[in-house]
């Protein structure tokens, strides 16, 4: 796709610098640069580089290891906790430049620049080619972290993790010399770097060197037109939403309606449901700040779509009193995914602080977990932020890849999403004391974390979360490692030991090299 414009002009001549463009703590870019999503940190390093190719990349790295100086990357700036913002970082590598989405002939796959965010993932490859990645619908947040986390959302169901189409990734890293190299991984099982392929398969993002670039092509797919590289999306989706107010709800109703909801999902999750194709989730916000809302979807043309619709929704109210308000309606795809897309502009997304937790769930929560969760949605002595628990649909052809196959965790069929975000830096501790007696409440019986066993498998790392790592939120004896990575941590630390030996790529939850 060509374009003539004065910006395309302009950003050529960036990409073809031979360094990135620095911005030191006097220049009027800097104040800007240092906040990202989570107003919670605030970077504070001694410059910020903004890359606009992946040789600008290598260049900003193999300057700061020859200066010894502490360099984190970003893509879009999405962490939920410090990893970017550590007082100790003194170089900030800002990605967000490199945001091309296209394909790439030479390797038959198309081509997504760390710094795209999600949104404009979704929008180029369908515009362009009538394709997509299983991908988020939090349309601001960056691929370079999303993907290497492992990538989920509203297609996975049907179509599997944003890693499962990952056909390679570009990764600059430092060797045990300090040499600084670009490594292209692919996952063919003859190339000699898949190891570092693998490890972006849901490993996680600032650990093993600095992604550039990713590469997606789905693993079936054949030929040389784009259009069958990866998977096409439904036409149109058929959408529901229902509401019910907190007035209306007894602890009773509250219990009965998540439990219709996960019970729902435990029974229509394997990868051969005939209701794989319907997503929904149930986002229980505090009572002070909003409702119980359900959000569902299916493709317009699927068998029975508005009957299947009719039967979710009845399973949903099955035994509770409290009547929802509905309202439903049919979108085109792209149309339809900026209708249920998390805003990433406005009052509702910039400025604010945030904490979040998660736990994937093979299992429905228990009742007495129920209970748990309406006792805190409804504290009297909670106020002044967006609190939730979200339940997300999950399973389905994620589950039809073997664990081991990427470093992302298998077995989930539902993810809970704990979530509180406000704006006033006094409220910091009542918001997150509020949101980690919840989540430890809610896990009680295992230590005040989502140890593995026939409930939970575990949490998600790109809802990073350091209270993991704290004996203090975590009394389970059950490292923080084995709770995002299971079995596959081992081989996670092998990749480490042998492409980043100094430790150049760490923060607070990275994987760590066998000694």
């Amino acid at each position: 796709m060509r374009s003539d414009s004065r910006d395309e002009k302009a950003a050529s001549t960036l990409r073809s610098l031979p360094d990135p463009l620095t911005v030191p703590p006097d220049d009027i870019r800097y104040e800007n640069l240092c906040r990202a999503y989570n107003y919670r940190f605030v970077a504070r390093p001694d410059y910020f580089q903004l890359a606009h190719s992946p040789q600008q990349v290598e260049s900003a790295v193999r300057a700061a290891v020859a200066a010894g100086k502490r360099i984190v990357a970003r893509s879009r700036g999405h962490c939920g906790e410090d990893f970017v913002a550590s007082p100790d970082v003194e170089v900030v590598l800002d990605l967000s430049p490199m945001s091309r989405v296209g394909f790439d002939p030479e390797r038959g796959a198309f081509v997504v620049e760390a710094g795209a965010s999600v949104g404009r993932m979704v929008r180029e490859l369908f515009h362009g080619w009538g394709v997509t990645v299983p991908c988020g619908f939090c349309m601001g947040v960056g691929a370079g972290g999303h993907i290497s986390g492992g990538g989920y959302g509203p297609m996975s169901r049907r179509m599997g993790l944003s890693v499962d189409h990952l056909d390679a990734v570009e990764v600059v890293v430092v060797d045990g010399n300090g040499t600084v190299s670009t490594v292209v991984a692919s996952r063919a099982e003859n190339d000699p770097n898949r190891d570092l392929w693998w490890a972006h398969t849901g490993g996680g993002g600032g650990n093993f060197g600095v992604i550039t670039r990713y590469w997606m092509r789905s693993p079936d797919a054949s030929g040389t037109d784009p259009a069958g590289l990866l998977p096409r999306p439904p036409g149109a989706l058929h959408i529901a939403e229902a509401s019910w107010s907190w007035e209306d709800l007894t602890e009773a109703d509250f219990v009965r309606l998540t439990g219709n909801f996960l019970n729902w999902q435990a029974r229509n999750s394997a990868p051969d449901s005939p209701d794989v194709d319907l997503y929904a989730t149930l986002n229980c916000l505090h009572r002070s700040a909003g409702n119980v809302g359900l959000q569902a979807h299916l493709p317009e043309d699927a068998p029975h779509a508005s009957a299947r619709m009719d039967a979710f929704l009845h399973a949903l109210r099955s035994g509770v009193r409290a009547a929802p308000a509905v309202s439903r309606q049919s979108l085109p795809w792209l149309a339809a995914t900026q209708y249920l897309a998390v805003p990433d502009t406005g009052p509702s997304a910039i400025a604010l602080r945030c904490k979040v937790k998660s736990a994937d769930l093979c299992a429905p929560h228990t009742p007495e977990q129920l209970a748990t969760a309406h006792r805190h949605l409804t504290r009297d002595d909670y106020r002044g932020g967006y609190a939730s628990l979200e339940y997300i649909a999950y399973g389905g052809e994620v589950n039809a890849v073997p664990t081991g196959a990427t470093a992302v965790a298998r077995g989930a069929l539902t993810k809970s999403f704990y979530m509180v975000t406000w704006k006033d830096p006094a409220d910091d501790e009542r918001q997150l004391r509020w949101i980690r007696e919840f989540y430890r409440d809610m896990h009680a019986s295992t230590g005040g974390v989502p140890v593995p066993n026939d409930v939970t498998t575990g949490a998600y790392i790109n809802y990073a979360d350091v209270d993991l790592a704290d004996p203090e939120w975590n009394s389970s004896e059950v490292p923080w490692h084995a709770l995002y990575y299971g079995a596959n941590y081992p081989k996670l630390q092998e990749v480490k030991a042998k492409w980043d030996p100094l430790n150049v790529f760490h923060h607070a939850l990275s994987v760590v090299a066998e000694p």
